[in-house]
């Protein structure tokens, strides 16, 4: 037996009253321990930010960043003094306009409409466990949700004026769409959080496959297996309980010390550590929200036992910086992409993008890139909305074709 166990039994001379107090000690010394290993863990182990003793993620002085802390006042400021660096966060919410559902929203939201899967919950689609029993549910879903089916929103388009303009320092996406990648966003630029179907790999020897490979798969209803070994083939989305993407872990020490604005859309702000980025940025930097409800504040227990300050303070008298914009995300980035001078800019973006989509999946060969470009902008400054500009291009398209078709009957005679 050893030592230790031998004086653990050992009756002890000292008092009651001895004994409590070394007992209390001992809890206090084991508990303080305790508390400080889970805040580690949390910020060095799953990403969470931790805010020091006594720091606070408002300013270090008693003075606003800017005089008016409101959608108005930070889009005055944008136009006088400008933002040069800027970081922005999403979630699903800036998907939704282009029929991608989100996962709460009562009755439409993607666990609502995974019902019909007969799953043991609805998040078991995305977790490994049973994804490896039975695959079938999660591909069925990817089909539905395969990127290529749906077209970028106004938000993803004003993420790419920021990043054309030189402003954008980072996107930090929850969304596992793409649909940054097809509004132009560049790969350095992004932070996939929770993965992307652009990549897919074995689960069993990681051999890499292609987006393109894994369309083919999914939609011919295959449960996709490696050509190497008998391995399902998995989009490289981070299933829960999988680790998020080395960059999530690697990027915002760098990224929030500098930017002067973070820019938040469509996000619930209620999955870590995701959430958590928002304590990243520096204590002068604007936070804005642009969202359909306000999310972000914390005034629990927990997050007070655990040293993280208190998130969003638009509603809070303490507030120095943090700015709230409430409505549909897309009514919001054209309101401010309006209030800066960018209005028009932007609808033009849209209408381009939104044509060349179109061209490509009607297969309008006839009208060329250039066409596309110059008709859009000009529909764009008329005001056209994107299924009249669709149209125009479909009508383009058409008359380039009689043309062809035309020319040819003319050479035949």
């Amino acid at each position: 037996m050893s030592g230790e166990r031998k004086s653990k039994d050992k009756p002890s001379s000292s008092s009651e009253h001895d004994r409590q107090d070394d007992s209390d000690r001992s809890s206090e010394n084991e508990m303080g321990f305790t508390l400080e290993s889970v805040r580690n863990y949390l910020e060095k182990k799953l990403g969470f930010y931790k805010e020091s003793e006594g720091k606070s993620s408002q300013s270090d002085d008693n003075e606003k960043v800017i005089e008016d802390l409101t959608f108005e006042g930070v889009a005055n400021h944008w136009k006088k003094n400008g933002f040069k660096k800027i970081v922005t966060m999403v979630g699903a919410g800036i998907s939704t306009s282009a029929g991608i559902p989100d996962f709460r929203s009562p009755g439409t939201g993607l666990y609502h409409n995974l019902e019909k899967y007969n799953l043991p919950h609805p998040t078991a689609i995305f977790e490994m466990d049973y994804f490896q029993d039975n695959p079938k549910p999660f591909f069925v879903l990817a089909k539905e949700l395969y990127p290529g089916t749906f077209k970028p929103t106004p938000c993803h388009y004003f993420i790419r004026l920021l990043q054309d303009k030189g402003l954008l320092v980072r996107h930090y996406t929850q969304n596992i769409d793409t649909l940054e990648r097809i509004a132009g966003v560049k790969d350095e630029k992004l932070v996939e959080a929770h993965g992307t179907f652009y990549t897919n790999h074995c689960l069993e020897c990681r051999a890499e496959y292609s987006m393109e490979w894994m369309k083919e798969q999914i939609f011919a209803d295959e449960i996709p297996t490696c050509t190497r070994c008998p391995g399902v083939v998995k989009p490289d989305i981070v299933f829960f309980g999988e680790n998020l993407p080395n960059k999530f872990y690697e990027y915002p020490s760098r990224d929030f010390k500098d930017c002067d604005l973070l820019i938040i859309m469509g996000t619930s702000l209620e999955v870590q550590p995701f959430a958590s980025l928002v304590e990243r940025a520096n204590s002068r930097c604007i936070r804005l929200l642009i969202n359909r409800e306000k999310v972000g504040s914390r005034h629990d227990v927990l997050s007070s036992w655990l040293l993280f300050s208190k998130g969003l303070l638009y509603d809070d008298g303490e507030n120095k910086r943090d700015v709230a914009w409430i409505g549909d995300c897309d009514d919001g980035v054209y309101a401010l992409a309006e209030a800066i001078g960018w209005g028009d800019e932007l609808k033009e973006l849209v209408a381009k993008e939104h044509a060349r989509i179109d061209k490509m999946s009607k297969g309008h060969e006839e009208v060329s890139d250039e066409e596309v470009d110059q008709l859009a902008e000009q529909l764009g400054k008329l005001g056209k909305t994107e299924e009249e500009v669709s149209r125009e291009i479909d009508i383009q398209s058409a008359s380039s074709g009689a043309k062809s078709l035309k020319n040819a009957d003319d050479k035949s005679k």
